[in-house]
């Protein structure tokens, strides 16, 4: 592996074409920051499980709010966590392009990772454990070690062939595990077996959730904390496994369409809008089919796990490239107070997103406003609402009298093994 081979392939940019693809950047880390908190605020809310299915909530699910799990499913589910892995993509190449340009090494990049992949499990034991962050430091290492020498073209084909793979295995696993589940009662004793298993691991997900609500709802933060460790010490193996078939292929598709000038104004606004236009549309049609097939399903625990996880995957990639090309098409006009505020939430999105799991266990647990398993979807916009005023009234004036977030310094510092001046 030759760091300098690789770094000599890429062209040097002009310092104003620097901050402006950094700034692009910036603002769809933004969008995708806030976007990922109207997904995950139903499990941080109310009990796990509720993150997909609506009979986990403690509050009932009304029918206005079955269209609004319609429309999450449409705009959001899966969508803002995958903007956010490609970006993660391009911004470990655009380290790495500065790191190369010091004579440092892809190591470098490496021991950051590490470090981000230790916030990522403090995050899942401590905070939430719904956690992205540690997914996406191992997906990091192994595209370093093992995938930066490929060719752009190379990395889109192997993303592709990776997520392909995984839109097989968990369209057929999903598909399975719902049509013993939901179709009719099979005549097999074998088959009965299996469904009698896949019942009893609802029903353990869903009992799960209800200790979780307990424990929030009546018990300390330690008896969280302690149950997260005795019940799901080993979740985050789990992306061992399915790693190679979403996060991977979507950082690697960062790194590539990065490498091909995506950010860089290399792309002409027609071809985004052209692009972007028609993946939207060619993602949103089926994808909408699936939101109202399986409303019509009634939303049973498996028939919404097979929407979210088996049947979207590709749907979800198709539309999911499509609003970033809008958005990079969008993100150099997006000026003015919102704009700039948002382009200030992404530059400190790692402190947004830990930030705002700290401040939810706050809200929800009642060694704070003791509010989980109390409000409802509805009511939990409401609060996602809130959170987003706080990272847009927060972000800016912060970074206009420091350098960094409080997070992105403190990574920094660990990164390097030294002080770095926060304040400008």
């Amino acid at each position: 592996m030759d760091d300098s081979r690789i770094a000599a392939q890429e062209c040097p940019r002009p310092a104003a074409l620097e901050g402006g693809r950094i700034a692009s950047l910036d603002f769809i880390r933004g969008i995708a920051v806030m976007g990922i908190l109207v997904a995950n605020i139903m499990s941080i809310g109310q009990p796990h499980p509720a993150y997909g299915y609506p009979g986990a909530f403690t509050t009932g699910h009304s029918p206005s709010e079955d269209w609004m799990w319609v429309a999450q499913f449409i705009l959001v589910d899966g969508k803002m966590r995958g903007l956010f892995a490609i970006l993660f993509g391009a911004g470990l190449w655009l380290f790495l392009e500065k790191a190369w340009e010091k004579g440092a090494t892809r190591m470098l990049q490496v021991r950051r990772l590490l470090w981000l992949g230790l916030f990522g499990l403090i995050h899942f034991y401590f905070v939430w454990r719904g956690d992205i962050l540690f997914a996406y430091a191992f997906s990091g290492v192994v595209a370093v070690f093992l995938l930066l020498d490929l060719s752009p073209k190379q990395q889109i084909g192997l993303a592709m062939v990776g997520y392909v793979s995984g839109a097989i295995y968990f369209g057929s696993t999903m598909g399975f595990v719902q049509s013993v589940v939901d179709g009719p009662p099979p005549d097999s004793a074998a088959l009965q077996q299996v469904r009698a298993e896949f019942i009893a691991g609802a029903e353990a997900d869903l009992a799960d959730g209800q200790d979780e609500a307990a424990i929030l709802q009546d018990g300390s933060y330690w008896d969280f904390v302690g149950h997260n460790f005795e019940w799901h010490a080993w979740d985050p193996t789990i992306e061992f496994t399915e790693f190679p078939f979403e996060i991977l292929p979507l950082v690697l598709l960062g790194i590539a369409l990065f490498r091909l000038g995506l950010f860089t104004g290399d792309w002409s606004p027609s071809r985004l809008r052209r692009w972007g236009g028609s993946l939207l549309m060619v993602g949103a049609i089926p994808t909408a089919w699936i939101a109202l097939a399986t409303k019509a399903g009634g939303y049973t625990y498996y028939g919404t796990y097979a929407a979210l996880v088996g049947w979207s995957h590709l749907p979800r990639l198709a539309m999911t490239l499509g609003f970033l090309f809008l958005l990079v098409l969008w993100a150099p006009r997006a000026g003015g107070w919102l704009g700039k505020r948002v382009e200030a939430a992404g530059r400190a999105a790692f402190t947004n997103y830990l930030g705002t799991s700290i401040v939810m266990l706050l809200v929800f647990g009642n060694w704070g406003l003791d509010l989980f398993g109390r409000l409802g979807r509805s009511e939990l916009y409401l609060v996602v609402l809130l959170a987003w005023s706080i990272m847009l009234g927060w972000s800016k004036p912060w970074l206009d009298r420091f350098r960094y977030g409080p997070l992105e310094w403190l990574w920094r510092c660990l990164t390097y093994g030294r002080m770095f001046a926060l304040r400008r």
